[in-house]
């Protein structure tokens, strides 16, 4: 086992399973999470999957409804649109302090991700460009240093990742967002705190007009 950054790393936990299961789609929104049937999925105790449960519970991914069991918890576009407010906050915080610690080898790097991102988009790679835009994000926030921060916006990725995803799939979105994550990348690139987390900040803001634009384009 190593530690890393006050975890110990080992065998994954039916926690974490389950929860990639929920932010990869494999179980839809409001759909009940019987005991019986991930404790035989995941290779996991009753117990186990029960302590689970009431984890995911408490990150906000799953809702336990009384003589009714547990069930992936429905994300609501004004839910989404206020964690997006809250990311706002945090991201920027997030750039600034890149912007302040970056080295010139994590430079190179994040620029080599603004460079695969442009060819996604041009390439049309709508799936590898939102992989690439997840990259981005986690590397901005270990470069920052913010463990905090860190730990608070996996969690609230988690709770809005199918909006985010259906936002990734919005036909021109990367077109749009691909300038955003580029003044990103050059402003930390840049040592420039200030314009990192007004990046930052605008980006999210773009994310929660096309949230809104997306929902009313629902037919």
């Amino acid at each position: 086992m190593t530690v890393n950054e006050g975890r110990i790393d080992g065998p994954r936990s039916v926690v974490d399973e389950i929860r990639e299961a929920i932010v990869r789609g494999d179980f839809v929104p409001n759909q009940r999470l019987v005991e019986a049937d991930l404790s035989e999925q995941f290779a996991a105790g009753r117990a186990a999957v029960r302590s689970a449960l009431v984890e995911l519970a408490n990150e906000g991914l799953v809702e336990r409804v009384q003589n009714r069991g547990a069930r992936v918890r429905a994300i609501s576009l004004d839910e989404a649109v206020e964690i997006c407010e809250v990311r706002m906050v945090v991201e920027g915080l997030c750039a600034a302090k890149a912007a302040e610690r970056i080295s010139r080898d994590e430079a190179k790097q994040l620029k080599a991700i603004g460079k695969q991102m442009r060819s996604a988009v041009s390439g049309g790679d709508v799936l590898g460009y939102s992989q690439l835009n997840q990259e981005l994000h986690q590397r901005i926030r270990q470069i920052s240093g913010q463990r905090t921060a860190r730990d608070v916006l996996e969690r609230l990725r988690a709770q809005g990742v199918r909006h985010q995803f259906k936002l990734a799939m919005h036909p021109g979105r990367p077109n749009v967002s691909l300038p955003e994550h580029l003044a990103i990348i050059n402003a930390i690139c840049a040592h420039d705190a200030a314009a990192a987390q007004e990046a930052a900040r605008a980006h999210l803001r773009s994310v929660i007009a096309a949230l809104r634009e997306v929902d009313q384009a629902r037919p």
